[in-house]
């Protein structure tokens, strides 16, 4: 009983002297809800974050640079996400000391709260790619709506002009060069410096993907090869967002089958388009 009063007495007097601080129950609540707020938040953005990561890497010309090899590395490491990498292990971050800050870190150690956190977050950012919503996410943030917009910097690198690289629709067929779209600009590609020998020819509205050493206008390939029908979507929806279609019209992807089989074989290069591009060039 005596004791019972002692410690009484001890924490009385420690908050006479402000040692000790009493807390509202209501305003320990609100603390926790509010860090059960931030936690789950931080996990959805970074979910968010981590479906843009797969598209950028799955739409865009980065991963296409490891093709050429060796060649390709400097271009492979000019078009990677930087800034969308940082931004997702800055929230995982995040999570990570709002997870070690509650209530249930103290439950198991904390490696396999962040085990489980990395992989809830991997899981659930596939599972959002496997969907439209990102997508739709780079739509917008082309768009003037400000939700949308606030993505631009994150995604703007996946069309941005290079130096090292470059992803774009043949508008011309020249002596020595072509011209292409990007989706920034035109740009005049100069062919003839090429260290390796292109497997088909080239014909205008096919994409084409190139190394070698450039600057705003013109791009000296080493290396340069057509890409497929499917391949590069965020390449192919920035050159149709500066440019419009091929033509003013779209070209569906059997249609560019249709181009690259009819030149393996050597035809004319006008009767393939007359050929494939009928429907459009009426």
């Amino acid at each position: 009983m005596n004791n019972h009063h002692t410690i009484e007495e001890k924490v009385m007097k420690e908050i006479k002297k402000g040692s000790v601080k009493l807390r509202s129950r209501y305003l320990f609540l609100v603390e926790k809800c509010g860090m059960g707020s931030a936690l789950t938040l931080s996990v959805l953005l970074a979910i968010l974050f981590c479906s843009l990561v797969l598209l950028y890497l799955t739409s865009s010309d980065n991963l296409g640079y490891l093709t050429f090899g060796n060649s390709g590395v400097s271009a492979f490491l000019e078009s990677f996400p930087f800034l969308l990498m940082a931004m997702l292990v800055l929230l995982m971050f995040i999570a990570g000391i709002l997870i070690k800050k509650s209530d249930i870190s103290y439950k198991r150690p904390f490696g396999y709260y962040a085990l489980g956190l990395v992989g809830i977050v991997v899981v659930a950012g596939v599972l959002v790619s496997a969907t439209s919503i990102d997508e739709r996410i780079e739509d917008e943030a082309y768009g003037t709506h400000v939700p949308g917009i606030l993505f631009r910097p994150f995604l703007m690198q996946g069309v941005d002009d290079r130096q090292r690289g470059v992803v774009g629709r043949v508008i011309e067929v020249g002596d020595g060069y072509i011209r292409i779209q990007t989706p920034q600009t035109v740009k005049e590609v100069d062919v003839r410096t090429l260290q390796t020998r292109m497997s088909e020819p080239l014909i205008e509205g096919l994409f084409v993907m190139a190394i070698g050493e450039g600057n705003a206008d013109a791009f000296t390939a080493k290396d340069i090869r057509t890409i497929g029908s499917m391949d590069m979507p965020m390449i192919r929806r920035g050159v149709h967002r500066h440019f419009g279609f091929f033509m003013g019209f779209p070209i569906k992807p059997e249609d560019e089958v249709c181009l690259r089989d009819c030149i393996q074989e050597q035809t004319d290069r006008q009767k393939c388009r007359e050929l494939c591009l009928n429907s459009i060039l009426k």
